[in-house]
């Protein structure tokens, strides 16, 4: 698979490796693999990066590299790097101050071998009880002819390159929405189309889910209901929505929820049942309201949760409880018509200052 980033990998390998770089890229399964995971490069910041898997093997690398094993053969002997050291340094990357601990463990392990499922090695070893890690050497060292080379210092400029790259692309995101902002006419329609092209299907899943926060923080916020505990004592409440934690964190929580009311809400771009099911199954069968990204209708998108309800439970009592359970569907036309209703009312500029503020603690900007 070749994408526009690609050229940028061959050219750090040319760099180092001159005429054999061409077949070392070719023997090279962690290369390739570091090709799948960087093809968002210059897709512009809302595609989604890649952070947590490249900066295990990152992290790892770097290791291997301070101590000098890329000039000497003993890492074999090497009682390896201490995992608080690795977490610890992913976290002072760009974008990895809230990254988790899990493509250490595991996952980037279990994806490497999903794309090479051929590929006798394991990328990261780990000896669970010294909490020591190893990156395997057997992927560093490509043999091309009689030659064998060490490919870990590329790998770290690779990993440098994407990371250079999508920081722009981020940059001029927070730039474009900066100078919106700057625009002196409250409706102008550059400002509703800009967000509006954040509402499109192909978009990062965590700018949607920014985005759709902004738009119905402001469209539910003044609406008003009526609390109290007696006919005597009812009192007048302004509907707040609230952004639970950072976007898909994989944490197992909702993403906002909805004061006095106690709505939850959880945002998805996935059609796959299961993650219904679970989402539904974890709030103890809770009423919870689907935010899609999907232009299908909303009718469309119940039967298909239906239908997948009904594939996976043949009991009707038991599917039943669950359709129940969604007490709302928002697509993607829905959030563009709440869009819409905002701007109507002034809003636009308060979505527009959410989507920025959001935006830049998603991607730790301020920090950059």
């Amino acid at each position: 698979m070749e994408h526009e980033f690609t050229a940028q990998i061959k050219q750090i390998l040319a760099k180092e490796f001159g005429d054999d770089s061409e077949s070392i890229y070719g023997a090279s399964p962690l290369i390739q693999y570091l090709n799948i995971k960087t093809r968002s490069a210059t897709s512009g910041s809302k595609a989604r990066g890649s952070f947590a898997n490249l900066y295990a093997v990152y992290v790892l690398i770097e290791d291997y590299l301070k101590n000098g094993f890329d000039r000497q053969k003993n890492y074999s002997d090497y009682k390896g790097a201490k995992f608080s050291d690795l977490f610890q340094r992913q976290r002072e990357l760009p974008f990895g101050s809230k990254l988790q601990n899990h493509a250490l463990n595991s996952r980037m392990n279990e994806e490497f071998k999903k794309y090479f499922p051929q590929v006798e090695y394991t990328p990261i070893l780990r000896n669970l009880k010294t909490n020591r890690y190893w990156i395997n050497e057997n992927l560093l060292r490509i043999a091309v002819g009689r030659k064998e080379y060490n490919i870990s210092k590329s790998i770290i400029a690779i990993v440098d390159k994407y990371v250079e790259t999508k920081r722009d692309a981020f940059k001029r995101f927070i730039e474009t929405s900066e100078r919106l902002k700057r625009i002196e006419t409250e409706d102008d329609p550059r400002v509703e189309s800009f967000i509006m092209g954040l509402l499109a299907p192909n978009q990062d899943a965590r700018i949607f889910e920014i985005v759709s926060y902004a738009i119905l923080k402001y469209f539910y916020h003044d609406q008003t209901v009526y609390f109290g505990f007696d006919l005597e004592n009812i009192q007048e409440e302004n509907l707040k929505l609230y952004k639970t934690g950072r976007t898909n964190a994989n944490d197992g929580g909702i993403d906002f929820v909805m004061r006095p009311l106690g709505r939850f809400f959880q945002v998805t771009e996935t059609l796959d049942v299961r993650k219904y099911l679970l989402d539904i199954d974890k709030l103890e069968k809770y009423p919870i309201t689907f935010v899609i990204k999907s232009e299908d209708s909303i009718e469309r998108l119940r039967q298909k949760l239906q239908e997948g309800a009904e594939k996976r439970y043949l009991v009707k009592a038991i599917v039943e409880r669950y359709m129940n359970c969604i007490e709302e569907i928002i697509n993607l036309h829905i959030l563009q018509e709440r869009l819409k209703e905002s701007v109507s009312q002034g809003y636009l500029r308060n979505v527009l200052d959410e989507i920025i503020l959001q935006s830049k603690v998603e991607f730790n900007y301020e920090e950059e």
